[in-house]
């Protein structure tokens, strides 16, 4: 027996398991493959850390000419003359500017130049020695060309996918340790180059495309590139190999020696001069912003005007890097970032120069995927076993728990590290094991609760289950005083019916009684109390107030009688149940206070009732026998019974209780109460009682025996032949004077 419960107990474990077991396959599937909506969580994750903790502004060697509001105010609308963007190369260059970066493409002729404005105005003005004159300037792209070169300049260049465009030619080279990551890096088939003596003249050139995650947010900034299987540089990445005049780019890949192979090979690193940058497997940076700051932008104007002393052009560019972008309303290249929503795009590629340049990086780093898998499958799976043994709530509140210190860790190591690990996988997997692991063991319990109710719905009132469901505190122990009618029904003669059957049979007989009984009590708002071998004890007003107590319990008592009559017809025609001939029952009823409650130990509880209306009741049912009726009631309750078939028996002194109780015989309802017969059995009947109190013992006979037909059809010739007999020895022994009329009962 032992073993059949262990197994049955890790079978329902093993119902548990399987489910939350299959959700955390799930999520560890759906991690492996990558759900992009479930990866922005982790983005979105780290954008918050960002927010709550930039990094901290240092006075890095990069800076910002911000072609701004103010500047085209100053000095013409946009696009400037070539002219102006030699001047200002050359003031910067003179300032000492390590590297000079346009985050700008000039791949159209300046339509300002002399010769195009010459060849406009012949158009319409034909020709003249002005024009001729105006052809003999200087031309404004040469002027810039010749300023270029004579600088440390890196150009920009866009690049994208529509179609087959120029092939880009990269200033200096990018040297690869390892395989060729052109499968992992951005690709891109066409650009838009700047003219081709700008080209030609430059330091060097970059790319200075820029492409937000799925959301639109720049996150990373892309500091390598493919074109038809080659690579190319960032204008940041140039630009800082400008600034130190280094020959080329070497790109370490995770095929180069040192690293861990397998798979298409992947970039690990660029170094670029003195600096080695980390970079994700598609060779980009992860940014990590700092809040504005005004220290590393200057306006145009104040470096074509003159604004700023010698002295101050050179504390302000002197050996830095100088981006140069465009600020202003309508010319602005506008991204979003982790701390803005309106950024320009020069920034992006001023704050990846000053991270390459302070070391000051974010970094994913190769670990953190296995990291994040293994947190998964080991705290998944720590759940899973241990959720069906804790619990809905203890599960919870382990689960906040390792959540919680996953979302510490993740926040400490990129407060003290700039580690980049991301819990959305893990969490998601604990959350979602604990769902179902809970909506599971609900599933079973609810289930089992169902089953539960619907197996205590035969040994009690579906009402009281139903209260101990909504409000489990009703099992604890106590119980409360309430106006209750009780019940007592016991078969005549059990013991010599026992004796003609075998176990099983008694069996049998009882549930073919028992059933149709209860189904009566319970119709009529009963709660059964319990089954004491053939007997059985009802209640009624309790756990739910029952206003019709009264008429329900006299109903159900009648109706019992009437079941039990048909059931004597029926059940003698059919052999497939044992039924002894004919059976009969006698029934107590009593009403008053009662104490019920959950009586019992902390061990055992029984939904029952106790007080002396219990006991009463009891003994009314053992006075059925002797008087010879079907039903006993006791006065309290024949009070509330006016329309009721009711007759005196008998003033009875019960084993137990000192004062006498004038008992009553429930007959029948409200009907027979109404009809002319049961009207003059009554009346001969209370004839006859007051006679017998009287001891005139001749009268009563009369009485007994004018009444008797209707005693007959009314069920109460017993009654009477009971009285018959006292009648018969009272007169041959007389009671006396002080004799009471109280009949003492000495059997329970």
């Amino acid at each position: 027996m032992t073993g059949v419960t262990e197994r049955k107990l890790k079978r329902r474990r093993a119902s548990a398991v399987l489910p939350s077991l299959a959700a955390l396959l799930v999520v560890a599937l759906l991690q492996l493959v990558g759900v992009p909506q479930l990866d922005r969580i982790g983005l979105l994750l780290f954008d918050g850390y960002q927010r709550a903790a930039p990094r901290p502004y240092e006075d890095a060697p990069v800076r910002i000419v911000d072609i701004d509001d103010e500047s085209i105010r100053r000095l013409g609308q946009w696009p400037w003359p070539r002219t102006d963007i030699a001047d200002l190369t050359r003031r910067l260059s003179d300032a000492g500017a390590a590297s000079i970066a346009y985050d700008i493409v000039f791949s159209e002729p300046d339509r300002t130049s002399p010769a195009r404005i010459a060849a406009s105005l012949q158009r319409t003005n034909g020709s003249s020695p002005a024009l001729n004159a105006l052809r003999s300037l200087p031309d404004n792209d040469t002027a810039l060309a010749t300023a270029i070169a004579q600088a440390p300049v890196t150009l920009g260049y866009f690049l994208g996918r529509d179609g087959n465009g120029p092939i880009v030619e990269p200033k200096a080279g990018l040297a690869l340790a390892g395989s060729l990551p052109a499968n992992a890096v951005q690709s891109f088939s066409s650009a838009i180059e700047p003219l081709p003596a700008f080209r030609a003249a430059a330091s060097g050139t970059g790319f200075v495309s820029l492409n937000g995650d799925r959301d639109g947010i720049i996150r990373k900034a892309p500091l390598i590139a493919s074109q038809n299987g080659r690579l190319l540089p960032s204008l940041s990445l140039d630009a800082l190999r400008t600034a130190q005049e280094a020959g080329s780019v070497i790109v370490k890949s995770s095929s180069a020696s040192g690293e861990w192979g397998g798979g298409a090979a992947q970039v690990v690193s660029l170094k670029v001069g003195a600096f080695e940058v980390p970079t994700t497997p598609a060779g980009e940076l992860w940014l990590y912003f700092t809040s504005p700051h005004p220290a590393r932008t200057v306006p145009a104007w104040k470096v074509l005007t003159g604004a700023l002393s010698p002295a101050q052009m050179q504390a302000a560019f002197g050996g830095r890097i100088v981006f140069i972008g465009t600020g202003a309303a309508g010319l602005r290249d506008l991204v979003s970032t982790p701390l803005r929503d309106r950024e320009i795009g020069v920034m992006v590629h001023t704050q990846a120069v000053e991270q390459m340049i302070l070391g000051r990086y974010l970094v994913r780093p190769d670990w953190a995927d296995g990291l994040e898998r293994s947190l998964l499958l080991v705290l998944g799976l720590v759940l899973v076993l241990l959720l069906p043994r804790l619990g809905a709530m203890r599960g919870a509140v382990l689960g906040v728990v390792v959540i919680a210190a996953m979302m510490l860790g993740s926040w400490g190591a990129f407060l003290r590290y700039h580690y980049l690990l991301d819990p959305t996988y893990p969490v998601l997997a604990l959350l979602l094991v604990y769902i179902v692991g809970t909506g599971v063991t609900y599933y079973r319990e609810e289930r089992q609760r169902a089953y539960i109710h619907r197996a205590f719905d035969r040994y009690l009132s579906p009402a009281l289950v139903r209260r101990i469901v909504d409000d489990p505190g009703q099992l604890e122990l106590g119980g409360e005083v309430r106006d209750m009618t009780v019940l007592f029904c016991d078969i005549r003669r059990f013991s010599a019916i026992s004796e003609t059957m075998g176990p099983q049979q008694i069996i049998q007989f009882l549930i073919a009684f028992l059933t149709p009984m209860c189904d009566v009590l319970l119709a009529r708002k009963a709660t059964i109390d319990k089954f004491i071998g053939d007997a059985i004890l009802a209640f009624w007003n309790a756990p739910l107030d029952d206003p019709d107590q009264h008429a329900n319990a006299a109903r159900g008592a009648l109706e019992m009688v009437a079941q039990l009559e048909q059931m004597n017809r029926v059940m003698a025609e059919q052999s497939a149940t044992p039924w002894p001939g004919e059976v009969r029952i006698g029934i107590g009823l009593n009403a008053g206070p009662c104490c019920v409650g959950n009586m019992g130990s902390a061990q055992r509880l029984s939904y029952s009732l106790i007080g002396d209306t219990v006991n009463l009741a009891s003994r009314l049912e053992g006075l059925t026998k002797y008087y010879g009726i079907s039903i006993a009631i006791g006065s309290a309750l024949q009070a509330h019974l006016g329309d009721f078939a009711t007759l005196p028996v008998d003033r009875v002194r019960v084993v137990g209780r000192g004062a006498p109780e004038l008992v009553y015989a429930l007959v029948g309802g409200e009907d027979m109460a109404l009809s002319s017969g049961f009207r003059r059995l009554e009346a001969m009947h209370g004839d006859m009682l007051a006679a017998y109190a009287a001891q005139d013992w001749a009268l009563a006979r009369s009485w007994i025996a004018a009444a008797a037909p209707y005693a007959a059809q009314y069920v109460v010739a017993g009654l009477h032949a009971v009285y018959a007999d006292r009648i018969n020895r009272y007169e041959a022994e007389p009671p006396g004077e002080e004799w009471d009329g109280v009949y003492s009962a000495m059997e329970k």
